[in-house]
């Protein structure tokens, strides 16, 4: 019974997915139940004029300004701090969801990359209702162009610092090379 609970990862009831800090990011309603976005972003798709998401367990309203996404509810800080994990900001564009990757830091030059999910169909491609309910669940990647200039390396205090202690490093290892080098000569070379 303890390893059946050490093993336990909160999930989304609806989708029974475990939540993450990307598409499965858990958002709270007013009811204080927690879902992930996705789910909630198709349920927002199904009646977007109503701008009120009925809670699939308990089924009390959760009012939505106009226009206001559903990635812009609570997100269950709670939930991601047992799982170890900090939020992303995901926003829903249409009927896609969007995570932008962020490099972690600035010297290693890495393009930022972009994560969508779709979580409906096009406007105007309802040609079968059971086809356009289902989602894709493959991300698709895209590479954005990077606005990091080498210029920005160098000028990055973090970086200075780094090479500054690579070339101590280097300075130190090649003293010592050649001491132990010099002291052989020096001792094999007089006796």
């Amino acid at each position: 019974m303890a390893e059946k609970q050490q093993d336990w990862e909160p999930e989304c009831p609806v989708c029974w997915n475990p939540f993450n800090n990307t598409f499965h990011t858990p958002k709270v309603l007013d009811c204080c139940h927690s879902f992930c976005v996705e789910c909630l972003a198709h349920l927002s798709l199904v009646a977007p004029a109503q701008r009120r998401l009925l809670c699939p367990l308990c089924r009390q309203p959760t009012l939505l300004a106009s226009g206001q996404p559903v990635t812009d509810l609570p997100t269950d800080t709670a939930v991601l701090s047992l799982l170890r994990l900090e939020p992303h900001h995901i926003i829903l564009e249409g009927h896609q969801l969007c995570l932008k990757d962020q490099p972690k830091s600035r010297y290693f030059l890495r393009q930022p990359q972009i994560y969508t999910l779709d979580v409906g169909p096009e406007p105007g491609s309802q040609t079968d209702p059971h086809q356009a309910m289902a989602p894709t669940r493959t991300p698709l990647l895209i590479s954005i162009s990077s606005h990091y200039s080498m210029r920005d390396c160098f000028c990055n205090p973090e970086f200075r610092m780094f090479a500054y202690l690579m070339a101590v490093i280097l300075s130190v290892t090649l003293l010592l090379i050649f001491s132990i080098f010099w002291t052989k000569q020096f001792l094999w070379g007089v006796g």
